[in-house]
């Protein structure tokens, strides 16, 4: 639902998470350094690099069976559709993102945001073999950085 959001809504919700870590933290308003704490201390992502951590857990689901089947069902390997095999993209694991006509809308789609998150992470994290804490630990790792 907020994945390729506008930026006027992430912000208000990174705001509310900032609160949250200054109740964590015991720290003030305009004490600097926040961010840093929200990182190193808390371990906490922020709104728009968790909402690409919740999608890629997602298309890993779907990718490994424990999702809705209507998910399911928008996501094919480029290796499995015919005239696609021989594509590099087809030995890299990455998934047929359809095209859409609305900027706005269209980008936000799950079908979209989701296959496009998934192809946009690095070839040892869409390693089929992975299990999902693995993926999760990997995942959060290479976001951090």
């Amino acid at each position: 639902m907020l994945a390729e959001s506008p930026r006027v809504i992430t912000d208000k919700l990174q705001r509310v998470m900032n609160s949250a870590a200054r109740v964590f933290t015991n720290t003030q308003k305009y004490d600097s350094g926040l961010s840093r704490l929200m990182h190193d201390e808390l371990h906490w992502l922020n709104v728009t690099d968790r909402v690409r951590f919740k999608l890629a857990v997602l298309m890993y689901r779907c990718l490994h069976g424990p999702a809705p089947s209507y998910l399911m069902d928008s996501c094919t390997l480029t290796a499995e559709v015919t005239g696609r095999q021989h594509l590099w993209s087809a030995t890299q694991r990455k998934l047929v993102v359809p095209h859409y006509r609305l900027n706005s809308f269209g980008r936000q789609r799950f079908s979209v945001a989701g296959l496009s998150t998934w192809n946009l992470l690095p070839d040892s994290l869409r390693d089929l073999e992975l299990s999902l804490n693995t993926f999760k630990r990997q995942l959060k790792t290479y976001i951090f950085v």
